[in-house]
């Protein structure tokens, strides 16, 4: 799995990664049996986390439209209690936002000690859909990818791991996926013809997504290309680090002093 991270001032080339990547899980059923032994770990670190509220882990899932971002946080995180986890959808700003700076509305959304937070996109919205559309000057880019980094370092100095996850596609896989939404009629829902016309970008989101890799992971807030095209190893991927991250952190259940424990067994006993 170490090979999907993205080492400190690494230049990033996503062609270098290969997005139907499965590693040595020749089929699903493999990967499904290790993913559910994750997510059963998951579940208890998560309650420990919870219980001992010093710290909280970011996590962010970044990936072009179809990637599967609200599919990674169903299958991932369904084995955690919904009281411990925050998920925030980062859409266009409203005016309140805008009338901030770009970081304002990532920092407010920021998971409390104790929580798991996730971001459905996030703060990199205001340097990729900005940048590929020319709404943001190249100078300006730059400037607000240093502000990232400075502002994840703040975060993490204070109790916050992060995790950044950028579920990798290739563009027929993203083809497949948008020509199954329009046959399926219920899932019209998720279809935006605004899809079809950023799909014209591929080539500018691909190149502004290499460039905040190569300048924003870092030790403290690393970023993970994960091969997406195969939706179970997706999943994998994710809950293995997500594990790995929170055995690092090692949360662990406060011990509760005071407690005269034998007298409050006979109390139960005898009520």
């Amino acid at each position: 799995m170490k090979r999907y991270r993205i080492k400190p001032d690494k230049h990033v080339n996503l062609r270098d990664f290969d997005a139907g990547d499965t590693s040595d899980y020749k089929n699903e059923a493999a990967a499904l049996e290790r993913t559910e032994h994750l997510i059963q770990k998951l579940d208890k670190l998560q309650e420990w986390l919870y219980a001992e509220n010093q710290q909280a882990l970011l996590i962010v899932l970044q990936g072009i439209d179809t990637c599967g971002k609200d599919g990674t946080i169903r299958h991932v995180m369904r084995g955690a209690n919904p009281q411990g986890c925050l998920v925030t959808s980062f859409k266009s700003p409203t005016p309140l936002e805008k009338a901030h700076d770009f970081l304002w509305r990532a920092h407010a959304a920021c998971p409390p000690r104790g929580y798991i937070g996730i971001f459905n996109r996030s703060h990199y919205e205001d340097v990729l859909i900005t940048r590929v559309h020319g709404w943001i000057t190249d100078k300006e880019a730059e400037h607000r990818l240093r502000q990232i980094r400075h502002f994840e370092k703040i975060l993490t100095q204070n109790g916050t791991r992060i995790l950044k996850f950028y579920l990798h596609i290739s563009k027929d896989e993203q083809k497949k996926r948008l020509l199954a939404r329009m046959d399926d009629p219920t899932k019209h829902w998720k279809f935006s013809e605004q899809d079809v016309k950023e799909r014209r970008y591929w080539k500018d989101y691909q190149a502004a997504q290499a460039k905040a890799m190569s300048t924003t992971s870092t030790e403290e807030a690393p970023w993970f290309v994960v091969p997406a095209n195969h939706k179970w190893y997706r999943n994998l991927v994710v809950a293995d680090r997500i594990v790995q991250t929170l055995e690092d952190m090692d949360p662990r259940p406060p011990k509760i002093k005071g407690m005269d424990w034998k007298k409050l067994r006979r109390e139960i006993a005898r009520s």
